[in-house]
């Protein structure tokens, strides 16, 4: 069933070609984008959200690599390519508790960016309740994700040239249904395969080209993490421990910052897609963006 709602979407799913200039599209991303990044400075709390997802992510990574060493005796070469049902059974674990964390405090995020939309104080512990209050609707979505994540990188892993290339089309219709996943699961509390079909079905609604947006965070993302190494490189002239610390902590609070904004991004389409608009994000700017079909 998964894979024919895969199917069915990356067959409709394309952007119908308009009239509107390339570099209209390009300005036009590039101002929503902004508006993402001015959300977030005036609530420059919110972006503890990244913050803490990635701390329990690398936490997640640590604990997970442990085990695995201490598994095999604490020696490397000991460690066979995972090819049992213990080791397969190990990524599935991986990627479900890697999905939950992430959909959690993107969840949370989401919860902060509405209330501010809807003229209202967010806070970290509004958003952390929030989540727990989504808790059952988070972990049925990681479970599911986590799952089909984890076979299609089984099968990337363990399959020829056209079966790499297979997976990852799927990879990126996958990113494409699941676009509005995390507000569907923050306000619509779905099951899994209720909240993949509501996804899919708001962008078959209002699907177009997502270039301006996508070049903006890039590029922010790009001159952010440019600036971080060479205040890095300067420090590092002086004290090479600095520099590297300056740098690992500079990359990180960029990438923070564009997961954050992007996060914003994606609930104010949300809202203005399912016929809330919000401040901040013009109307028809959205809907170059997202084209009725």
């Amino acid at each position: 069933m998964f894979y024919q709602h895969i199917f069915f979407i990356f067959e409709h799913s394309s952007p119908k070609i308009n009239t509107m200039n390339f570099f209209d599209r390009l300005s036009n991303g590039w101002t929503i984008s902004m508006n993402s990044f001015k959300v977030l400075k005036a609530n420059t709390q919110l972006i503890i959200f990244p913050i803490l997802a990635g701390i329990s992510l690398l936490l997640i990574i640590g604990s997970f690599a442990t085990a695995i060493l201490a598994a095999h005796g604490w020696d490397v070469d000991n460690i066979d390519k995972p090819s049992t049902i213990s080791s397969y059974a190990l990524l599935i674990g991986f990627y479900i508790v890697n999905y939950f964390v992430i959909v959690f405090f993107n969840v949370a995020l989401t919860h902060c960016a509405a209330l501010y939309f809807k003229g209202e104080e967010p806070t970290v512990i509004k958003g952390l309740q929030f989540s727990i209050s989504r808790i059952g609707a988070i972990f049925s979505w990681a479970v599911f994700a986590g799952t089909i994540g984890a076979v299609l990188k089984a099968i990337q892993e363990n399959s020829g040239t056209i079966g790499k290339i297979i997976t990852g089309l799927l990879g990126m219709v996958w990113s494409i249904a699941t676009f509005f996943v995390v507000p569907v699961i923050a306000y619509e509390n779905l099951d899994p395969i209720a909240a993949f079909k509501r996804s899919s079905q708001l962008m078959k609604q209002k699907w177009g080209e997502r270039v301006g947006s996508a070049f903006s965070f890039g590029l922010m993302q790009l001159l952010g993490i440019a600036v971080a190494v060479i205040i890095a490189y300067l420090i590092g002239t002086f004290n090479e421990f600095a520099g590297i610390a300056v740098g690992v902590v500079g990359v990180m609070l960029v990438l923070a910052i564009t997961s954050a904004a992007r996060t914003i991004f994606v609930s104010a389409v949300y809202h203005n897609v399912t016929g809330d608009p919000v401040d901040h994000f013009n109307q028809q700017m959205i809907d170059n963006l997202f084209v009725k079909k």
